[in-house]
């Protein structure tokens, strides 16, 4: 069976550039604190790297701390700091902040203080892209990064989370992205390293396919190459739309991520969904891959209004550069088949 994967949201496919990266790094022995050649070799490759990642940002090279990953760098940027958030915040932001911020029914968020805030860019299960305001204290980029046009020095944030995995890079690197001036106290302490933000030898290899993951990316971008997935989101919806009643496309009618549809259908369990699709060789989710799985309605819909019965019934189809016409028109013609034996055994 031919496998379609239609889950970019949870993590992309690794990236050609990235692995060819990564293999390159591994030739280099030195330690990238050390003085001698090889150590100076291995400082070279992150320092290009940080600079490929900040370029493809709009950052500076210098704003830019390589941590594990997006949920150490929420970490770092977020806690102790008494934030305020919404429900729509991906769990490892949630942990450190007071909630607060109000969500209306098209998944918008209202901020009354934004240097006490955290607000994401963009929800990893609906797609729903937030305005961000002056002076945030902090945004999860981890999504919109890659994606669509994004300028760290321009988008109103202080501090900005982003991942590796999420634009075609290695799992288990990411960056906490700082405005110049703003405070960072280290939580992991040692050696000072990361411009004495993260102690610890930086992960050499993960960090050179970040680099070069995010330079392919931003090059995705400049190319118009999402300008093409939404024609296949939008391919995708209006080919669902015109043979359903009952199911809601959650975020319809205001602006979303280009590759991103929620969809929701009132009965039929997103698990249930996800569990038939992948049967039929469909790779999609009920929601956050840190989340999904553990049977639960999707806190992301409670909090944009919606009830338990709806929010439990919603997957995630999230497309990438590679997704074919082929590929979402196989999708809806499986999709449509299990929901209309669905309403058959519902009736």
């Amino acid at each position: 069976m031919r496998r379609v994967y239609l889950d970019h949201n949870a993590s992309m496919p690794l990236r050609a550039e990235a692995r060819a990266a990564m293999i390159g790094a591994m030739d280099l022995c030195g330690n990238p604190s050390s003085v001698h050649g090889e150590g100076r070799a291995a400082r070279g490759l992150i320092e290009r790297a940080r600079a490929q990642v900040a370029a493809a940002f709009g950052a500076d090279g210098a704003d830019v701390v390589f941590t594990s990953g997006a949920t150490e760098a929420a970490a770092l940027a977020c806690a102790g700091r008494g934030l305020f958030g919404s429900g729509l915040e991906h769990d490892a932001v949630a942990a450190w902040t007071d909630g607060g911020l109000a969500v209306d029914s098209a998944g918008l968020v209202q901020v009354d203080v934004p240097g006490r805030s955290v607000l994401q860019m963009s929800n990893s299960e609906t797609g729903i892209v937030q305005e961000l305001p002056a002076g945030l204290a902090v945004t999860d980029a981890t999504q919109s990064f890659g994606k669509m046009p994004v300028a760290f020095n321009w988008c109103g944030a202080e501090m900005a989370l982003i991942s590796a995995h999420k634009i075609g890079g290695p799992k288990g690197v990411g960056a906490l992205v700082v405005k110049r001036g703003t405070e960072v106290a280290a939580r992991i302490k040692g050696g000072g390293q990361e411009m004495g933000r993260r102690a610890g030898t930086e992960n050499l290899i993960g960090i050179a396919g970040f680099g070069a993951a995010a330079k392919a990316a931003a090059r995705d971008l400049a190319d118009g190459v999402w300008d093409k997935v939404a024609q296949m989101r939008d391919l995708l919806q209006a080919t669902l739309e015109d043979s359903v009643k009952h199911t809601i496309f959650v975020g319809n009618g205001v602006t979303r991520l280009p590759n991103t549809l929620c969809i929701a259908t009132s009965g039929w369990k997103g698990e249930t969904q996800v569990m038939q699709m992948d049967l039929a060789g469909y790779a999609i989710s009920a929601g956050s891959a840190c989340s999904s799985g553990k049977l639960r309605a999707s806190g992301v819909l409670r909090a944009m209004g919606y009830d338990d019965q709806i929010s439990a019934c919603a997957i995630r189809v999230s497309l990438g550069p590679e997704t074919t016409k082929d590929d979402v028109m196989g999708f809806a013609t499986a999709w449509l088949a299990k929901e209309e034996n669905f309403r058959a055994r519902a009736a």
